[in-house]
């Protein structure tokens, strides 16, 4: 079957209160209606279309695919006229589904279901609500076939009553397609050509008009304000919570999860409370992390611990790591196995080899450590000269004394030990001593300052 894939993603969104449109605002990290061009992309469509209007070039520079087809709706007369613009991207034959930039969680399965129940004419995608208010209601026969869909606005109360209501997603005919759109009247309450007027014209050529339902309702729920767009928030994490514990992964608290991209986990992985994951993340078998902690775009190794409020950004960790409490990865920070970085230290551009430490107070930038290095307290490699950044080599098994600072570009030996306080601005010889500071004075009789009295 070939298939046309009609994206509406138009609408101004006034209900935001924002300058973005709405259909980039973010669900789970990713833009709403990207969430529905992947979704329409698993679909194998031969055309995919999007419809779009108010913020048009913003929606256009997020979206630069090259599989897309693009149809500007300017003004918005509704759904159907929004459909009519898409026509010329469309293949002619086949089906053309239609869905909406601002309903992100529909599932592929969901819409397989509905293509299936398109095979021998038009499809809809209903729902039962308990509380219908607001949308077009589906109106059957007495044998309980679909026969047509009016709009809240244009019901009567006991059509009202109504509580199978229309989602707006719906597979229809292409050969048909042009014809019907054709045939839409804007005389209804709000003056707009609806999409929906195909299914009575369907009815009336005898065409077979069918339903499907999702699995859950939160599938088809739209966004039109901030509140709507933090409910769907809350149903995405709670879904993705729910794969991951049914993956095996131990959850602190499943409510106090953010995956703001894509989350890959080996066994025995635990994750404590109030953890942000963005990009691309992937915990090897055995990883923990602590409380409070934000990864993005990270690969962590078998048993490494990333411990409370850790922030890790374009880094890789090695196994049995650790790192943290409050430790600071930053991009092009990699750290080989069983090496230690504790409490306020930051890492930037640097390759930290096996069983290294730097467990307080330090800053590695752009440098290059060997393995068993052990780096002190306070310690920072001054790695900028305000114009251009310069490399820090510090050599196997060599020992970085306390508030030292390493003035690149600057080479520490193999074996070498620097000694407590000393700024190294020459190359420091391998299994040397190397100490740099001011010699120590003892001022008898110096007596310390004395505070005036006030007038």
């Amino acid at each position: 079957m070939n298939l046309n894939v009609v994206i509406l993603a138009a609408g101004q969104g006034k209900r935001m209160h924002s300058n973005l449109p709405k259909v980039l605002h973010p669900i789970a990290g990713k833009a709403l209606v990207r969430h529905v061009i992947d979704t329409a992309r698993s679909l194998s469509p031969v055309r995919l279309c999007v419809v779009y209007g108010h913020g048009g070039d913003a929606v256009r520079a997020a979206l630069p695919d090259a599989d897309l087809r693009w149809a500007l709706q300017a003004p918005q007369l509704g759904t159907g006229h929004a459909v009519q613009q898409a026509l010329p991207q469309l293949a002619g034959d086949g089906t053309t589904l239609v869905l909406y930039g601002d309903v992100p969680l529909t599932r592929p399965e969901t819409l397989r279901r509905l293509l299936k129940a398109a095979q021998d004419g038009l499809a809809v995608l209903t729902v039962e609500l308990a509380d219908p208010t607001g949308y077009g209601r589906i109106v059957r026969d007495g044998a309980g076939r679909v026969v047509r869909i009016v709009e809240q606005k244009d019901a009567t109360a006991e059509e009202k009553a109504i509580r199978e209501v229309n989602t707006g997603i719906m597979a229809i005919p292409t050969a048909r397609l042009a014809g019907w759109l054709a045939a839409l009247s804007n005389d209804n309450a709000q003056g707009e050509y609806y999409l929906t007027d195909v299914v009575a014209a369907a009815v009336a050529e005898g065409v077979p008009v069918n339903a499907a339902q999702p699995d859950g309702e939160w599938e088809v729920l739209g966004v039109n304000s901030k509140v709507q767009l933090a409910e769907l928030e809350r149903v995405q994490q709670r879904r993705i919570a729910q794969d991951l514990l049914e993956a095996g992964v131990r959850l602190a608290d499943p409510a106090r999860l953010d995956v703001r991209g894509e989350l890959a986990c080996g066994r025995d992985v635990a994750i404590d409370v109030n953890c942000v994951f963005e990009g691309r993340v992937e915990l090897a078998e055995a990883v923990d992390v602590g409380p409070n902690c934000v990864l993005k775009n990270v690969r962590v190794g078998a048993g490494a611990r990333i411990a409370a409020f850790s922030h890790l950004e374009d880094a890789v960790v090695g196994p049995d790591c650790v790192v943290g409490p409050y430790a600071r990865l930053r991009p092009g920070a990699e750290l080989g196995p069983e090496v230690h970085i504790g409490n306020f230290v930051e890492v930037k551009n640097s390759t930290i080899a096996a069983q290294s430490k730097a467990n307080h107070l330090a800053y590695v930038g752009d440098a290059k450590v060997g393995e068993r290095v052990n780096i002190g307290a306070g310690t920072i490699t001054c790695n900028y000269d305000g114009a251009n950044k310069h490399l820090t080599v510090i050599e196997d098994d060599a020992f970085i004394g306390s508030d030292t600072q390493l003035v690149a570009p600057v080479t520490v030996g193999r074996g070498a030990t620097l000694g407590a306080g000393t700024t190294l601005t020459r190359d420091a010889p391998p299994e040397t001593l190397t100490v740099s500071r001011a010699k120590q004075l003892s001022l008898p009789g110096w007596q310390r300052p004395v505070k005036k009295p006030k007038k």
